[in-house]
C-alpha cells in the first residue's frame, strides 16, 4: 500500500476529540467440506495470447487451503500454474482430468 493511502474506511475527519479509529478485524471464512464446495472448472483463453488455461473457481475457504488444492492439481497435471483472486489457474487443457481428480478427492458438486 502507498504511504499516502490509509485504510480508514472512508473516514476523513472527526470533530470528536476522543474519537479513535478501530478497524474491524477481518476474519477469513472457514473452509467448507469438500462435499459442500461448488467448484466450477472451465477453459479460458482471454488475455493469454490464445493459450488455454484451466480455471477452477468457486472455492470457499482459507487462502492456505486454496494454495494446497492448487499445488496438488498442478502436481497431478505435471504443469505450471498459479492461484490468484480465489481461482486456481493451470496451464493447458486439463479440464477432464481436473474434474475427475476433484471428484476422487470428495468434491461432489463439480461442474
Amino acid at each position: 500500500m502507498s504511504k499516502k493511502k490509509s485504510n480508514n474506511s472512508g473516514i476523513v475527519y472527526s470533530t470528536d476529540p476522543n474519537y479513535s479509529f478501530d478497524p474491524e478485524p477481518e476474519t477469513e471464512a472457514d473452509t467448507l467440506a469438500p462435499e459442500s464446495q461448488n467448484l466450477r472448472v472451465k477453459l479460458d483463453t482471454k488475455q493469454r495470447a490464445g493459450k488455454v488455461v484451466t480455471v477452477v473457481d468457486g472455492f470457499i475457504g482459507k487462502e492456505a487451503d486454496l494454495e494446497k488444492l492448487g499445488k496438488d492439481l498442478k502436481t497431478k497435471c505435471g504443469t505450471g500454474g498459479s492461484v490468484k483472486d480465489g481461482q486456481v489457474l493451470i496451464q493447458g487443457d486439463y479440464k477432464e482430468k481436473v474434474v475427475k481428480w476433484l471428484q476422487d478427492w470428495g468434491y461432489k458438486r463439480t461442474k
